[in-house]
This record gives C-alpha cells, structure tokens and sequence, in this order.
C-alpha cells in the first residue's frame, strides 16, 4: 500500500477523511474545528505580514491537534480550517523548492490530489474582490496536479541529492510552476486568504 509519508496516512484513509469533511463543507453543515484565541488572532493579524499571519494561524491548528495531522485527527479540523493548512504547505514548500518539493516531501496527495484545488477556485474564488486570483491561483493547482500525475513515476522513486536536483531540469514545466507561484501569485494570494481568515475569525478560528 503507498503511504502518505508526510503525516503516515495510507491514502484511502486520506481520500475518505478529505471526501467527508469536505462534503460536509458543501452542504454547509456544522463540524468539529479547532478554536484558537479571536482577539489574539486580530492583534496578530495587525501586526504581521501576511505569511506569517497564516503560519500563526496553522501553527495554531496544528499544535490543538497534536503537532501534526493523522487518520485519527484529520476530523479535529474543519473544511476551511484544511484548506487554510494546505495552503500553508504550499507556502512552505513551493517558495523553498517548488513543486517539485512539496511532491518529494509527500505533500501531493493532501494539496494536489484532495479538494483544495477546488476550494480555492469555487469557495476561495466566491469571495468578492478576489475572484481572478483565486481562478487563476487554482488553475496553477490544476496544472502542478497533471505535472504530477504525468511524471509521477519519476517523482515516486528512491533518489539520491543528486537525483533530486537533476529533477528540475528534467521536469522543466513542473519547476516552470513553482516559479509562476512565486512570481505571479503569492503576492496576491497570501493577503488575500490572511484578509479572509481575519474577516470570517469565526469560521476559520
């Protein structure tokens, strides 16, 4: 069985935890979801940039969960709360090494293969004001996902650093994306998604 090896999830259980959650998101229907502190997230929010601002937030999440997410706590957050972790993990890893990062650290199955995608373009993009820059930031998912799915079994093997560092000259359009996100869309993603946590502290705190 393939394994998740970023949080030791197989991933049917994945696929069946995110199906769930997220299902009960389109119906709008009340879950569990973890609570933080809503004044200190506004303070935070007034003083942070942006980036960090989200970090604190799943930083929060993840620490009420036990540090890191498993079959057992996936349901501990709430739809929204895993679009904003996703996000998170795309932060921290696309901006040190692109997709091509995130995928080798095991990430793909819970940001590209799971609902976030699709949140970004349909919940995210339903937010007035930024409707453009969610369309466009999912369809840069939807293009690192089938840059995935295309070379997924190059990306699948066991590698040296060597190997690893030869995969952005081979995968050229999979690195190509990683850049875009840096170059295109964060700047204007990360405001947006920190505006939309501290404007709705109630869903996402």
């Amino acid at each position: 069985m393939c394994y998740f090896f970023a949080f030791g999830i197989d991933l049917q259980s994945l696929f069946a935890h995110l199906i769930k959650i997220f299902t009960t998101f389109a119906h709008q229907k009340k879950i569990r979801m973890v609570h933080l502190d809503k004044q200190q997230a506004q303070e935070r929010y007034n003083t942070m940039d942006s980036i960090g601002f989200i970090q604190w937030v799943t930083d929060g999440y993840l620490a009420a969960i036990g540090g890191a997410l498993t079959a057992e706590n996936m349901e501990m957050l709430s739809a929204e709360q895993h679009a904003v972790l996703c996000y998170r993990y795309v932060l921290d890893e696309v901006m040190e090494g692109g997709f091509i990062q995130l995928i080798l650290n095991g990430f793909a199955p819970y940001v590209l293969e799971g609902p976030f995608p699709m949140v970004v373009k349909k919940e995210w993009g339903s937010v007035e004001g930024q409707e453009k820059i969610m369309k466009d930031f999912s369809k840069l998912l939807y293009a690192a996902k089938s840059e995935y799915h295309k070379h997924q079994e190059e990306l699948s093997q066991d590698m040296s650093d060597e190997d690893f560092m030869a995969l952005y000259e081979q995968l050229e359009e999979l690195n190509e994306l990683g850049d875009d996100f840096l170059d295109e869309h964060q700047e204007e993603v990360s405001p947006a998604v920190a505006k939309m946590i501290v404007e709705n502290l109630e869903v996402y705190v």
